[in-house]
């Protein structure tokens, strides 16, 4: 259990390394200034600028068998590659993406989206109706967002990073080196600490996996949603301890103080951290969902505690290193009718399926946590205001905090080891959750409440 360091204060410190111009250190206690080679002639970025909102939004075509010197304004003149259709974006506009892989020109990222929307014209990326695109690359990020661009959506993408090309005995010679996209690359990186905090971003319906780094990493930014995406096989050969999905340090775009911040019917696993994090030299984390450092404590930030709520509901975190959802150093954090089983995969971790580290106003209601008989499967460190109620614990778990109606028992899930987490019929969980207004369908869509009552966990039966 960590008690004075953040589980991810490092899950990104390379993004900041994959800059084209200027490349700085991301700590000088930690890593030199280096400067990545490139593998191929890089794709310059234009600076970003106050985009025209008088341009009649367009439609970009990609496509596997595309070319970047085609206007890319239909299917039969599609570019390339997405980064040709990301830098002509304007509010409003759609790229479409076709079959086809697409990799890394450069140790940056295969797409880096530095040009933003409008409330009111967002640039969506997405994939072509019936088609299934595969951005796969050994670069510090497959998709890139930075430079303070928002209203953006990013739908319906595979997204997959270099584990397959690296072997456990070649992370491990690697393990103090910080400079090395090839172990260290993160998946998604939504990155606000730079020119800019990003707002308004969606991550929709992706399948994200076999990144070294981070499956999904939000830093310093707003308004993000992260809905309906499988997160796999992450977080395996980074020296910076990463997690599936992490969102560290919020920021505050307004002063809202409703929901914002949403992780919501995901299916997240096997993100696990074989490499010691290089700041502790332990294995900390390879968390399924981690909301970390919510009140900017860490890394001298001067951002002040987030002040909006977080929603983390209808996932399935599973068979993960470290916890299956995590809040760390964060408040305003509500964890409701999420699935969490046998997560803590790490031999040296023993800390939880779903629980508040050193948090304060968190509610994990409606919750399955189904836990290894000699781990335990909540925790209560050095917690404020932290609640549980209706949740179900696996009989035979160390139980660290009890809610009043939390059910110590077998939840009956229907398949769990072949990743089938619907209940029985004849499951405790079944009309014993608190209602939850504002959630008003299961992971696949059911009307919530179908029965009597809320369903615990992420299916209604």
């Amino acid at each position: 259990m960590k008690k004075s360091l953040s589980f991810s204060a490092f899950l990104a410190l390379p993004t900041v390394l994959c800059t084209l111009v200027d490349v700085q250190s991301p700590t000088a206690a930690i890593v030199k200034q280096v400067h990545p080679s490139s593998v191929v002639q890089e794709i310059a970025i234009p600076d970003r600028y106050l985009l025209s909102q008088t341009t009649s939004p367009k439609t970009y075509y990609v496509s596997g068998s595309g070319s970047d010197t085609n206007n890319g304004l239909s299917t039969a003149s599609p570019f390339r590659t997405i980064q040709k259709a990301a830098n002509l974006t304007n509010p409003g506009d759609i790229v479409l993406i076709m079959n086809g892989l697409y990799t890394n020109p450069h140790s940056g990222y295969v797409l880096g989206i530095m040009r933003s929307g409008t409330a009111n014209g967002w640039i969506t990326y997405k994939a072509y109706p019936g088609h299934t695109p595969k951005i796969k690359h050994n670069a510090w990020n497959g998709i890139l967002i930075r430079d303070g661009a928002s209203y953006i959506e990013v739908n319906g993408l595979e997204i997959e990073g270099n584990n397959a090309n690296i072997t456990l005995d070649y992370a491990l010679s690697q393990k103090t080196n910080t400079s090395s996209p090839l172990t260290n690359g993160n998946c998604i990186t939504i990155d606000g600490r730079k020119n800019g905090h990003t707002h308004h971003i969606r991550i929709l319906n992706n399948k994200i996996h076999g990144c070294g780094g981070g499956g999904i990493a939000v830093i310093q930014s707003d308004y993000v949603k992260i809905d309906r995406n499988e997160v796999f096989n992450n977080a395996w050969y980074s020296v910076y301890g990463n997690s599936g999905i992490s969102l560290y340090q919020n920021w505050n775009f307004d002063t809202n103080q409703g929901y914002k911040m949403y992780v919501t019917n995901n299916k997240v696993y096997n993100n696990r951290q074989y490499i010691p994090w290089i700041a502790t030299g332990k294995i900390d984390d390879g968390n399924g969902i981690i909301v970390d450092d919510s009140k900017n404590t860490q890394n001298n930030s001067t951002l002040g505690a987030y002040k909006a709520r977080t929603f983390v509901a209808n996932n399935i975190s599973y068979k993960n290193g470290g916890s299956g959802i995590h809040a760390y150093r964060s408040e305003r954090v509500d964890i409701i009718n999420n699935t969490a089983y046998m997560n803590n995969q790490s031999p040296e971790i023993d800390d939880g399926q779903i629980f508040a580290n050193e948090a304060s106003d968190v509610k994990i209601f409606n919750n399955i946590l189904y836990a290894f008989p000699y781990k335990r499967v909540n925790s209560s460190f050095q917690n404020t205001n932290v609640l549980y109620n209706n949740n179900i614990y696996t009989n035979g778990s160390r139980i660290a905090v009890q809610g009043a109606k939390d059910v110590v028992a077998d939840p009956k899930l229907l398949n769990p080891e072949n990743a089938d987490f619907r209940l029985q019929s004849t499951s405790p969980a079944i009309d014993k959750g608190l209602v939850w207004s504002m959630l008003k369908t299961d992971l696949v869509g059911k009307s919530r409440p179908t029965g009597a009552g809320y369903d615990i966990g992420a299916y209604e039966y």
